[in-house]
């Protein structure tokens, strides 16, 4: 337990990774993935609906489509979505869409 009180996350800085062009699309269709994810892990576990997260009653506002959910929520989840795509190209891999 002590171990956890020291603990300070260290997340790759990305502060400085550009994306390419063409990458708002992919990280949209993410964010939005990173919500429905959510979303079902949050619905297995019992959770429903309710217009305030209430954790003994297992309810959560944010238990909507993607597309019904505040800016707010959005912009967390494509935070999420664009951070992770930047540790992706600065890593050193390239993110190029399959052409037909």
């Amino acid at each position: 337990m002590e171990n956890l009180r020291k603990y300070v996350p260290q997340p790759e800085d990305v502060s400085r990774v550009r994306l390419p062009e063409g990458l708002a699309e992919l990280a949209e269709r993410i964010a939005r993935n990173v919500h429905e994810v959510w979303a079902a892990g949050r619905l297995r576990e019992g959770w429903t609906y309710g217009p305030q997260r209430d954790d003994r009653k297992k309810t959560h506002p944010c238990l909507v489509p993607y597309g019904e959910l505040p800016e707010a929520e959005k912009d967390y989840d494509r935070q999420t979505a664009q951070n992770t795509l930047k540790l992706v190209v600065a890593l050193g891999y390239e993110i190029r869409k399959k052409t037909d």
